[in-house]
């Protein structure tokens, strides 16, 4: 006999132990035992897991588990003529229904989510975050820095003397001045967390949008643009056109649209001249000239003719 038809008989499932695929009873009981009542339906196969050890399989009628079946393991040991139970488990089947894949919440959420009252809570190591001021920059109380440092700082609180000092930092600390500018924060952005959020502004008010693909200009020209602070004011203002379909969000400074503030002046209405010039006198005569051909240039007779006084 060849290693080739040695390797294929020792790979290849054997026969289902008789007594093992004869104990259908037995793997029912177990089956319904482990279930609620009536829900262990027909027997719809077996399948040979190993020597003298079958599975046997039984239709699921649970309410919310069409297709999946109940499987009841049974094995017996060699020589032995009992067949004991091994395991009963409830597996889906080809045509199961199944819950869709488990997705961590953090990656199921969506913009617009959140609503009044919900928390958002951040990782410790979020990437898109990274220490803000820790005091680590602060001089050794002993070195010669450290020194000049208070004696500025006493300068300062002699001058300022009349200011109202938090207890806690002094005037001229790194600490105090932090906190004038509204750095002192535990945590702020990293340039991971500054990169995904250009990207994400850019890829809606960006310029590869067809908003911006048919706008007549930039909004780096117009004077509804609000500048932002820090690094980002070299790519992205807000905007701050009512009628703009950006109106109070983050824009590219290469996006644009049809509400741009120098796209479209309306034209002055022009004076239209009067009908009647009122500045101008105009002349008229009482009676109307000999040869205008209104009256006769001559009278027709005297008044005495006709008996008049």
């Amino acid at each position: 006999m060849s290693a080739a038809t040695t390797r294929s008989r020792t790979a290849r499932t054997p026969a289902p132990d008789r007594l093992c695929a004869e104990a259908v009873d037995l793997a029912r009981a177990a089956a319904e035992e482990a279930a609620a009542p009536g829900v262990v339906g027909e027997h719809v196969g077996l399948v040979s897991e190993g020597d003298r050890v079958v599975t046997h399989y039984f239709e699921s009628k649970e309410p919310g588990y069409r297709g999946w079946r109940w499987a009841v393991t049974v094995a017996r040991a060699s020589r032995a003529k009992n067949v004991t139970l091994d395991e009963t488990v409830l597996l889906p089947g080809d045509d199961a229904l199944l819950a869709p894949e488990w997705v961590p919440w953090s990656e199921r959420l969506r913009p617009g989510d959140m609503g009044p009252g919900d928390l958002l809570p951040t990782e410790a190591e979020d990437p898109r975050l990274e220490p803000g001021w820790t005091g680590e920059d602060e001089p050794l109380p002993n070195s010669a820095v450290s020194d000049v440092s208070q004696e500025l700082a006493a300068l300062v609180d002699v001058e300022d003397a009349e200011l109202t000092t938090r207890p806690s930092t002094s005037r001229g600390s790194i600490a105090s001045v932090a906190e004038e500018l509204g750095t002192r924060r535990a945590r702020v952005l990293s340039r991971y967390g500054l990169r995904l959020a250009a990207d994400r502004w850019d890829e809606e008010f960006g310029a590869r949008t067809p908003m911006a693909q048919a706008a007549p200009a930039s909004c780096v020209t117009c004077a509804f643009l609000v500048p932002m602070a820090g690094s980002l004011k070299q790519a992205f203002g807000v905007c701050a056109n009512e009628f703009a379909p950006a109106d109070g969000r983050v824009v590219s400074l290469s996006y644009g649209c049809g509400g741009h503030s120098e796209a479209a002046v309306m034209p002055k209405s022009p004076r239209a001249p009067h009908a009647l010039d009122t500045m101008q006198v105009d002349d008229y005569s009482l009676r109307p000239a000999d040869d205008s051909g209104s009256g006769p240039s001559q009278p027709d007779g005297t008044t005495e003719d006709l008996g008049h006084s």
